[in-house]
């Protein structure tokens, strides 16, 4: 489905930004840095962080759980569910975040593509995620002077697929939410949140589950068919 917006706005964290991979580095370093983790291989560590902060993002996204109590919960459920002494959740959670500063870097063509798109439409960043961390990536990738607007859900009271921080986002951009494109890399907060407000979405996906379609006017795994299929 082709489509003609006035307004585009990214995801930022797996669609621009490659989290993941920080994400994994990060804690790696965590696994080299304390001695605690000695006893425990490196990919369980990361496996058992990922599942477990997962559910935490979910429960926080339904209001749940608040920051401070996900920042909390994802280290300390995570050294129980190792079997490793939770005491120091606190400083391990510091020093992630610490690490992971030093990892963040663009998706391979998302620079360029964002760049390409910017210079045909006016452009936005609608990212869940903790404001201070998501506001120096802003600074570190220079989105301040690249993005007409910058809307992180913690500022906002609600995280995507909320229909709420659509709404707010789609007043900003003083667009009719079915002249707005959203282009993201999660099925439920990103696909499914956009769709149901009634903004056309463009998927950014490995397309590692085909049933998962609904909702997506485009999806894309090469930037260069995101550029493409907007002409730019």
């Amino acid at each position: 489905m082709q489509v003609d917006p006035k307004f585009i706005y990214f995801d930022l964290d797996d669609t621009l930004l490659n989290h993941k991979k920080a994400e994994r580095a990060a804690l790696l370093d965590l696994h080299d840095y304390f001695s605690l983790f000695d006893s425990v291989d490196a990919d369980r560590l990361v496996e058992t962080y990922h599942k477990i902060n997962g559910e935490q993002w979910v429960l926080y996204s339904e209001g749940e759980i608040n920051s401070d109590q996900l920042q909390q919960n994802r280290f300390e459920l995570t050294l129980r569910a190792l079997g490793l002494n939770d005491e120091h959740f606190d400083k391990i959670g510091s020093k992630y975040l610490q690490f992971y500063q030093n990892h963040w870097q663009w998706i391979d063509g998302a620079r360029e593509a964002f760049q390409r798109v910017r210079t045909r439409y006016n452009v936005g960043i609608l990212t869940n995620g903790f404001t201070e961390v998501q506001k120096k990536k802003f600074k570190r990738f220079n989105l301040y002077d690249q993005a007409k607007y910058l809307v992180i859900s913690e500022e906002v009271g609600v995280l995507k697929p909320n229909p709420a921080i659509f709404e707010h986002a789609t007043r900003l951009a003083g667009y009719k939410a079915g002249e707005i494109l959203y282009v993201g890399d999660s099925y439920r907060s990103d696909v499914t949140g956009g769709h149901s407000y009634g903004w056309n979405v463009a998927w950014y996906t490995n397309g590692s589950d085909p049933n998962q379609t609904d909702g997506a006017d485009f999806i894309f795994k090469s930037y260069n068919k995101l550029c493409d299929w907007l002409n730019v």
